[in-house]
């Protein structure tokens, strides 16, 4: 007997299904809706499975069932069994039909706000019945959960340092500049020069100080002798920061490319001035010898074309 029929006699895909619904739905009986069939069912094949294992799947208990550590192994060999099998699925539709399909990308607001529309926007003039499903994840603050349960192939954002997860990969694009910004209606903004070190006192919507771009623009201050302002308005949001800069009463630091991409319709204007700016990193984030579905490495193809192409005052 061979290992596929071994496999087979043990477990099947069905029964990965079934295991998966249980998982997440908390109750045998809610699995059973939600796949419509009945509770016996699906009770009946989880204990054949935990019977062929061997192990016990899951603690029943009167308010549901919860996942052993045998089942939350089996759960995620399974979830990697479904996304091969997903992604074996999608290059079939790829090879029918090329320009169709979905990719998944996560992104932090930042990005969703400034890159993404323009990188979108020529994907979809190349690709038009391709749609682009977007799931919010900040990578600047490490949240890959999304990549690793398989919610999205790929994640774009600004790389918060050495990212040393042995199970990812890490392709820097390009790296930018933070960009003194103030409302085009704003007195500071009809100056043809301003001195950094006279605006310390007046209002500016700044990130924390202990975040990720918050360290960076603090860092900037201290190069240049400038004591750190105190905000008027804290946020990690760079839409929330463009909207109040973008009213003329408020100063804010923004990355380039945000400033470069968005600066018209949001009311902003780049402030010349006399300071050493810090860099902070754009790049993807895939998993390691995870496979992607064809459509997605052309839309990886198509952002780092993007990125090439990007003007030298967004570098």
């Amino acid at each position: 007997m061979d290992w596929a029929d071994r496999i087979e006699r043990r477990i099947q895909l069905r029964d990965f299904h079934v295991v998966l619904a249980v998982a997440e739905k908390g109750s045998m009986a809610k699995a059973a809706e939600h796949l419509a069939t009945s509770h016996p069912v699906i009770s009946k094949t989880i204990a054949k499975l935990e019977a062929n294992l061997g192990v016990r799947l899951f603690d029943r208990s009167a308010q549901g069932v919860e996942l052993t550590a045998y089942g939350r192994a089996l759960i995620d060999c399974g979830t990697a069994v479904f996304d091969e099998m997903r992604q074996g699925l999608k290059k079939i539709e790829f090879l029918a039909q090329p320009d169709v399909g979905e990719v998944r990308i996560g992104c932090p607001e930042i990005i969703i706000g400034g890159l993404l529309p323009a990188i979108a926007g020529s994907f979809a003039q190349r690709y038009p019945r391709v749609c682009l499903n977007v799931i919010h994840a900040d990578v600047a603050l490490r949240q890959y959960r999304q990549l690793r349960e398989r919610n999205v192939e790929l994640l774009i954002g600004r790389i918060p340092g050495i990212i040393s997860d042995e199970d990812l990969v890490v392709e820097t694009l390009f790296d930018e500049p933070f960009v003194l910004v103030a409302g085009v209606s704003s007195r500071w903004a009809r100056m043809r020069r301003v001195n950094f070190a006279k605006l310390v006192d007046e209002p500016w919507v700044l990130p924390p100080y202990d975040s990720v771009p918050g360290r960076r623009i603090a860092e900037i201050f201290r190069t240049n002798g400038v004591s750190l302002p105190h905000p008027s308005l804290i946020t990690i949001s760079g839409h929330l920061t463009a909207t109040l800069v973008g009213s003329g009463r408020y100063l804010g630091m923004l990355p380039g490319s945000l400033v470069e991409l968005t600066a018209h319709h949001m009311g902003l204007k780049p402030l010349r001035t006399n300071y050493a700016s810090q860099r902070i990193g754009v790049g993807l984030i895939t998993v390691k010898n995870r496979t992607l579905s064809p459509l997605a490495e052309r839309f990886i193809d198509h952002v780092r074309d993007f990125a090439t192409s990007l003007s030298t005052s967004s570098r």
